[in-house]
């Protein structure tokens, strides 16, 4: 796993944003004012000319608002009724699964990443807005996902996607997520998902892993924060032996999972958590590259296109997705 010796410090340009428009998750003044901290973060509009929709799918306890991208340069992006005999002629899908510790985040917080992930990765994305905790714990978030995966893989022709080559992807929460639907998905025998994209996840649940103590006081994720969110998630469950649904690298199988971009950084204090999480998969005979940015921190991503080193970072995970979903 990455280790502290000689670890470089956070990226200048880096700090510098971060010292200008200062943001820590944390659950002081409770839920909705950790909610309105992060909707209320600037953004940078990013593809603003795709073709963008909103729509809502059935879900286990209600209806499941998704919001639909299609990439600007694959074959049959723009016309969802062009050449339906031909499923090599449509954009694959990739399921996005958005971060926020499982009790903040939506559909607008993360609409810039989305974006970029349809046009990097040539993918037709859905992006889902599960339910949040503490109002709805674990499992909920889990159910939502699951069955958003399921219904776009029947109904991926709806949007003129290929829903044979679909993938998974999230960023922290969302990472989560998706490596417990890669799980979910292999268990009961599909639908087949052909790559995960894990942007910083949190696995293991085990805070005794160095980077826990390295970055106790990190910016933007420190130890408290992940504290509150795990207990607002996990409601009763017993972390000291989470559930696979929970914390997927307990699971006691890994094998068969479809390959893995895990993406961890260097002042995270779940960096060693996703690196764990990788030594695992490999163990189990899954191909998984890990790529530690050194002088990056939890939530990267929503610093690519300002800040040089998240951008090459983001750009790094995006060409392995889109590898994977056209070149496989």
């Amino acid at each position: 796993m990455p280790g502290s010796d000689d670890k470089p410090a956070i990226d200048a340009i880096l700090q510098k944003v971060l010292e200008a428009v200062p943001f820590q998750l944390t659950v002081d003044g409770g839920i909705e004012e950790a909610r309105r901290r992060l909707r209320d973060l600037p953004r940078r509009p990013v593809h603003p000319d795709l073709r963008v929709e909103n729509h809502e799918i059935d879900g286990p306890r209600g209806a499941i608002p998704i919001r639909v991208y299609w990439p600007d340069d694959v074959p049959g992006a723009a016309s969802p009724e062009s050449n339906p005999g031909s499923l090599r002629s449509c954009p694959p899908v990739t399921m996005y699964f958005h971060g926020g510790g499982f009790a903040v985040g939506d559909l607008d917080t993360h609409d810039g990443t989305a974006r970029q992930h349809a046009v990097e990765a040539g993918s037709v994305v859905v992006s889902v807005d599960y339910r949040l905790a503490p109002e709805h714990p674990y499992p909920a978030a889990v159910d939502d996902v699951w069955a958003a995966t399921r219904w776009v893989a029947d109904n991926a022709g709806r949007f003129g996607a290929d829903g044979s080559r679909l993938a998974v992807a999230g960023d922290s929460a969302g990472g989560t997520l998706s490596a417990v639907v890669a799980q979910l998905a292999r268990d009961n025998g599909g639908p087949a998902v052909a790559f995960q994209l894990l942007w910083y996840p949190s696995t293991m649940w085990d805070t005794s892993l160095p980077s826990f103590a390295e970055n106790a006081e990190a910016p933007v994720l420190d130890n408290a924060a992940i504290k509150a969110f795990t207990r607002w998630y996990a409601g009763q469950v017993d972390l000291t032996d989470p559930p696979p649904g929970l914390a997927p690298g307990r699971a006691t199988d890994l094998s068969g999972l479809p390959p893995a971009y895990i993406a961890v950084a260097g002042h995270d204090p779940l960096r060693d958590d996703g690196a764990r999480y990788a030594e695992l998969l490999s163990a189990a005979g899954v191909p998984v590259e890990l790529h530690n940015a050194e002088t990056l921190v939890h939530g990267y991503l929503g610093y690519a296109g300002v800040v040089p080193a998240a951008t090459e970072a983001t750009e790094r995970g995006l060409l392995a997705l889109r590898a994977a979903l056209h070149d496989g």
